[in-house]
């Protein structure tokens, strides 16, 4: 099972980054970070790397439930969610696969709601 779910489509990366942040609203998720992986690879390292964005997505019922069941868990919170540019007018977005990643943690609480969460993660996916 792989560990990300992704989608491209024909977009400007900007364009992207707003489809995809209105998606997530629609499914109850608040994108709390922002990381600009282009202007810090510049920054740190002075090289070019495409336009590639993280973006730190929470869905606060969902986070408090999973706080609730395991008090650690806020070290794999928030979802991540990628935004990458292929090309011109070719975007990449990639969600976490919610599924995957709370395998690590082996709380079976967990499981259900990390299916509830990869379906509204999904679901945005189809949106964007």
């Amino acid at each position: 099972m792989k560990y990300y779910i992704e989608k491209t489509a024909k977009y400007s990366f900007d364009q992207a980054i707003e489809k995809i942040t209105e998606a997530l609203k629609k499914e109850g998720f608040g994108v709390l970070s922002e990381i600009d992986m282009h202007d810090k690879l510049k920054e740190k390292l002075d090289v070019n790397f495409r336009k590639y964005k993280i973006l730190g997505a929470c869905n606060p019922p969902s986070a408090y439930k999973a706080l609730q069941l395991e008090n650690k868990i806020g070290i794999l919170l928030p979802c991540n969610v990628i935004v990458q540019e292929l090309g011109p007018n070719n975007v990449e977005v990639a969600v976490v696969n919610p599924v995957v990643s709370m395998q690590v943690v082996e709380n079976e609480e967990l499981e259900d709601l990390a299916v509830e969460i990869k379906n509204k993660l999904e679901m945005a996916l189809e949106y964007f």
